[in-house]
């Protein structure tokens, strides 16, 4: 089995995902060839919580332009983690 600090690489901070905090449901960057179940099971063990729900969509590579030199930025794939009603919430900043 992968290690979950392999599956999980950061969360995603925006204003859309911190109104998505109040919801319970957290924004991370997975590894593109995770699934559901190994995202779950990561999550779990790396904050301890209780995972409800799992969505994933993988963002594609956007055309980009910096001088005359034209390129793509990389492809990655986002998760949705929606947590139970019992569970704690995740502490993404620490004071």
């Amino acid at each position: 089995m992968k290690n979950p600090r392999d599956i999980i690489k950061r969360p995603v901070v925006t204003e859309r995902t911190s109104d998505l905090m109040a919801e319970n449901k957290y924004v991370f960057e997975v590894d593109m060839r995770s699934n559901k179940t190994e995202i779950k099971s990561a999550i779990e063990s790396i904050f301890g919580v209780k995972v409800a729900k799992v969505n994933t969509i993988k963002m594609p590579a956007k055309p980009k332009r910096y001088g005359r030199f034209s390129g793509y930025t990389s492809a990655w794939k986002k998760a949705v983690v929606t947590l139970k009603e019992d569970s704690k919430p995740i502490e993404i900043f620490e004071v």
